[in-house]
């Protein structure tokens, strides 16, 4: 039996594994997935679980519970010989050991692009994990809990400011969808005034939202700054050193919460341990079937797609271009390299991967949306239930679409749940301080 194994448990790979499940013949593969968190993350409902309009869980899609013939190993794959056929892999506890296998398909995803700004190491919070999208929403309530209690002043005004680095996709629906919770929490906060909130979303571009026009993300900036605000263009993070943000304008100010969402870069696994073709940035060589390789230097049985594959984009009219690194691409490649894969087990010929955009679509907060296809552009409430519609229909298996649908509903009849539970990132406290509050200390992002 062939031994398939599939490094990384994001988009591409849990589509690739779940369809292999299907259009494989019992008996005809194992297939083995290695990726450390034990479920797949749907990005796009990390900027609604961070504003509390969906669960948590709701937007992870567990491996195990939907990869029925898949074995799913809980570990980090920290380097790739494929001259031997042999991946080493490090599990979260015991020894690393090394894992043998006849087809790759490497799908580990990027990871965020960091720069050595200094303070963000220490002081900011991703957004591509559910784990960050909870922090993010935790601080943000814990932030208004302290800052009620406090004469207005330095300190409240640190603990009533946040700032988003990076204006693409995730940056702007998580510095929308975090505004719009921002604001309605005042109703629950008589003690704090619409005017002290200050929420900045840095930009080093000249435009933010690059997948739609440059007329489009002018809408948006006016929109953001209507809501209250504040966008920066053209604009870099020199320092955020205990929370002090100095920009390159020479503004500086205080801010308690800060979320770096500012693009991705390549796996290290992928750009510098393995001996399978990459390029200059890192990413794996990739022919437009996904095999690894060049037509004239091929990889033998390895594959990719997703974000640390670099797939030449067939339906550009510019040649070279390679296909944007995002959750549309991402799918829609791991379901081709499933039925590629089992096409040549069967002797058949792969079939190259060209992709017709959907549009792009964005939620501004609840009831606010902008959606682009071609030259027809939507804003507004419809575009806002475009946006869900699509993502219901996008999440996978229908168990989850059902609990996301659910919570939808809730939130519609008793409005956001504001409960922070930031305490669960220190479980241990109650116990240890037997009963007395812990004393407030600078919160560890990690």
């Amino acid at each position: 039996m062939r031994k398939i194994l599939i490094v990384g448990g994001g988009y591409a790979g849990f589509y690739t594994a779940w369809k292999l499940e299907k259009k494989l013949r019992r008996g005809e593969a194992e297939v083995t997935v290695v990726d450390p968190r034990p479920y797949m993350t749907y990005q796009p409902f990390l900027p609604e679980v961070m504003a509390g309009s969906i669960e948590a869980r709701h937007a992870a899609v567990s491996l195990r519970r939907h990869l029925h013939r898949t074995r799913v190993i809980a570990g980090m794959v920290s380097a790739i010989d494929h001259k031997h056929r042999v991946v080493t892999v490090r599990p979260a506890d015991g020894d690393t050991f090394e894992l043998g296998y006849d087809l790759i398909v490497v799908t580990a995803g990027a990871v965020t692009r960091k720069f050595p700004v200094p303070g963000i190491a220490e002081q900011a919070i991703g957004l591509k994990h559910v784990e960050e999208a909870v922090a993010i929403r935790d601080r943000l309530l814990t932030s208004f809990d302290r800052a009620a209690t406090l004469p207005p002043g330095p300190q409240r005004q640190k603990l009533l400011t946040v700032t988003f680095v990076g204006g693409g996709f995730a940056g702007v629906e998580g510095f929308a969808e975090l505004l719009s919770l921002a604001t309605a929490l005042l109703q629950r906060y008589p003690e704090l005034h619409r005017d002290e909130l200050r929420f900045h979303l840095i930009e080093a571009s000249g435009r933010i939202l690059p997948e739609v026009t440059e007329r489009s993300g002018r809408w948006v900036v006016r929109f953001l700054q209507q809501r209250g605000g504040q966008v920066y263009l053209d604009t870099q993070v020199k320092s955020a050193t205990g929370g002090h943000v100095v920009l390159s304008t020479g503004e500086e100010f205080d801010s308690e919460l800060i979320v770096w969402t500012a693009g991705n870069a390549a796996n290290p696994v992928v750009g510098m341990r393995t001996d399978l073709p990459v390029d200059e940035r890192g990413f794996l060589v990739t022919r437009p079937d996904l095999r690894v390789g060049t037509d004239t230097e091929p990889a033998p049985d390895a594959w990719a797609a997703g974000d640390d594959a670099g797939i030449e984009d067939l339906t550009s009219p510019t040649p070279g271009t390679r296909t944007v690194p995002n959750a549309q691409h991402a799918v829609r490649q791991g379901k081709l390299l499933a039925r590629n894969i089992v096409a040549t087990l069967h002797g058949g010929k792969p079939k190259n991967y060209r992709h017709h955009s959907l549009g792009a679509i964005a939620a501004l907060g609840i009831g606010h949306g902008i959606f682009q296809y071609r030259r027809l552009v939507i804003t507004g409430p419809l575009a806002w239930l475009m946006h869900r519609g699509y993502h219901v229909l996008a999440v996978p298996s229908w168990e989850r679409k059902v609990r996301v649908l659910v919570i939808w509903l809730t939130a519609a009849l008793f409005g956001r749940d504001i409960l922070s539970l930031a305490s669960v990132q220190h479980p241990r406290d109650a116990f240890i301080n037997g009963g007395e509050p812990a004393v407030p200390t600078e919160q560890d992002p990690s």
